[in-house]
């Protein structure tokens, strides 16, 4: 079941989701119900979404949005980290802790 929901996450880095701040509270269950896999278990979904609430801030949740938009751009932000990107360093960081933690209390 951990793979499921490393699969889900992972996967939603490549699927559309438009957030703002507005809506930065549900960018991460609205990606995951994108998928296939998704749409069929709501309830992962939620549980993603809640360690995102608890890890996100959500002004990361919608860094983390524009990364299921364009899923180069984990790869920039990932390699502006390893530049000294203090702000991109401690994002990716958390992001890492995120997929974590959505893999074993998502199950």
């Amino acid at each position: 079941m951990k793979k499921i929901a490393y699969a889900l996450i992972l996967g939603a880095l490549s699927l559309p989701a438009f957030a703002t701040p507005a809506t930065a509270g549900s960018a991460i269950a609205s990606a995951c119900m994108s998928s296939a896999r998704g749409a069929a278990a709501p309830s992962l979904c939620s549980c993603i979404q809640n360690v995102a609430d608890s890890v996100l801030s959500p002004a990361e949740q919608v860094l983390g949005a524009q990364i299921f938009l364009e899923p180069h751009k984990s790869q920039e932000i990932r390699a502006s980290a390893n530049r000294a990107n203090a702000a991109h360093a401690a994002f990716w960081e958390k992001w890492r802790v995120f997929g974590a933690s959505a893999a074993k209390h998502c199950q």
